[in-house]
């Protein structure tokens, strides 16, 4: 028997393509832009120029075109679906869809909807990022998250947000962690409704299950996000 394939591709079997921050600090597993995050393979593009300052402190300005680019060069390459390592990049997701011909799914706090669905009544979805001090309505009204939701953030801490957002070549692990946990913690016991947390930032993925541990609530991320937008570019056969 013989069957005929189609082409038109540079690249296949990597269906998901992410837009990454021009940025230098590590990206341990479980960040979005170490490869060995995720089961399946993945195509990156960095967008240059787009620093993890500019992104999260100042609202991406001028930036929107370069992404826009970086995408199609992706989708022409070989990504059936795009994403990014940014969740303040919620506001370019209705550019980016519409400049696209694939599906878009800029920001992990596009579940903070879906998440309270899955909730029981009287309990709610909180959020955790990286800089609650620039995540503004915009950010949250572009990824449709619902006014009110409870925002917590590692601002303050001894490690995590300063050595992310100032882009630093080294970073404690330890201290990253606690900074993630005393947040997730601060954020549930100042809002004693919240019955899951949705990680805001992708760097913060890896410190998740420490997070569900500290809480003992359901923890969504970026992570979780992207392997279910995967799933439906590419379905398994069974």
């Amino acid at each position: 028997m013989s069957a005929k394939v189609k082409g038109g591709k540079s690249i296949y079997g990597a269906s998901v393509g992410i837009l990454m921050l021009d940025a230098r600090f590590p990206r341990i597993p479980g960040d979005i832009g170490n490869a060995t995050t995720w089961p399946f393979p993945v195509l990156y593009r960095v967008v240059r120029n787009a620093t993890p300052d500019l992104v999260v402190r100042q609202g991406a300005a001028g930036t929107l075109d370069a992404f826009i680019e970086t995408a199609r060069d992706l989708v022409r390459d070989g990504a059936d679906g795009i994403t990014t390592n940014c969740g303040f990049l919620s506001l370019f997701q209705e550019e980016l869809s519409s400049a696209l011909q694939v599906p878009v799914a800029t920001s992990s706090l596009m579940q903070v909807d879906l998440v309270n669905r899955l909730l029981p009544p009287g309990r709610r979805a909180g959020i955790l990022t990286i800089s609650a001090s620039t995540l503004t309505p915009r950010h949250l009204e572009a990824a449709g998250v619902p006014a009110n939701t409870p925002v917590g953030s590692t601002e303050g801490g001894r490690e995590f947000t300063r050595a992310i957002l100032g882009n630093e070549l080294e970073l404690d692990v330890d201290l990253a962690r606690q900074d993630n946990m005393e947040a997730a913690m601060a954020l549930c016991a100042a809002h004693p409704d919240v019955g899951a947390i949705v990680l805001e930032c992708t760097n913060m993925v890896p410190y998740a299950a420490d997070m569900r541990m500290a809480t003992g609530v359901p923890v969504f991320s970026m992570e979780t996000f992207v392997s279910w937008f995967q799933s439906g570019l590419t379905p398994r056969r069974y």
